[in-house]
């Protein structure tokens, strides 16, 4: 039996910056959101664990222990008293170190995955605390639902945002790394207050200037999204150097995905829809 789950690519909203613990994390208040597309992961029954990798984003990724799904599968595995294995295979069609979830989003779709192949009885208070363990995003991507997160972004509210869901978007790469670590230290430390969610549009993505600073293509892809027809709103993503665009209607986001793929044919481009 072939199962799949995809690893709905993550967004920020929003995301606000508010100081850095003693422990070296930063605290963070963020808006997550999730849209229909992302990576693929697909496993069947096995004696023990693999896992291979696929995808216009595969190469260079290490299908060993350090990765993120085969560890959420061990950590799977031991929760759940099992000894069952799998055949895990990733396509990996999402671009690495983006902004937009990554290895995160591909271990909370492991999880959710493996826990229908293996047909463990498993609480979701033990499923939440190996995502945990696993990263800070793992959590709001095991629900990939829109949700507020604080904390280092594990503490998650369910909330509801009227205007969401469906809406049309537009993800645009500029194919250059950019790493978290270095984008969170090049912030300039300096606290600019509280995310209200009910106005997130308002709001701020405060690792936008310092990630512009190691990657300036951003500022160029968040240039060419704010005059496209249709535009709703647009906003760097996470820890960069992911960007992305909403829209009004379909036909705006198709015109707009077409019209960069022409000009920027260097860039990637995502045109989904949100969940």
């Amino acid at each position: 039996m072939l199962l799949s789950e995809t690893a709905y690519a993550k967004i920020n909203l929003a995301l606000h910056v508010r100081r850095r613990r003693e422990d070296g994390y930063h605290e963070l208040e963020t808006l997550f959101a999730f849209t229909e597309d992302g990576d693929l992961l697909t496993a069947e029954q096995a004696d023990t664990l693999a896992l291979s990798i696929t995808g216009p984003f595969g190469k260079g990724l290490e299908a060993d222990d350090t990765n993120l799904v085969l560890r959420a599968a061990k950590a799977l595995q031991v929760a759940a008293g099992t000894g069952q294995g799998a055949l895990i295979k990733l396509d990996k069609r999402l671009p690495v170190a983006a902004g937009i979830g990554g290895g995160s989003a591909d271990a909370a779709a492991a999880l959710r995955l493996l826990t229908r192949l293996w047909g463990v009885a498993i609480p979701d208070a033990a499923v939440q605390e190996i995502a945990i363990r696993l990263g800070a995003d793992v959590p709001a991507c095991l629900q990939s639902q829109t949700v507020f997160g604080s904390g280092v972004g594990e503490k998650l509210t369910a909330l509801a945002v009227h205007d969401i869901a469906g809406a049309p978007i537009l993800l645009v790469n500029p194919l250059k790394p950019c790493p978290t670590g270095a984008v969170f230290k090049a912030w300039d430390g300096a606290d600019r207050g509280v995310l209200d969610v009910q106005d997130w549009r308002h709001a701020r993505n405060d690792l936008e200037v310092p990630a512009i600073g190691l990657v300036p293509e951003i500022a160029e892809v968040i240039t060419q999204l704010k005059v496209q027809p249709g535009v709703t709103f647009v906003r760097m993503s996470g820890s960069g150097a992911t960007c992305f665009v909403l829209f009004g209607s379909l036909d705006d986001r198709d015109r707009s995905a077409q019209a960069i793929s022409e000009s920027r044919p260097d860039w990637w481009l995502l045109p989904t829809v949100l969940r």
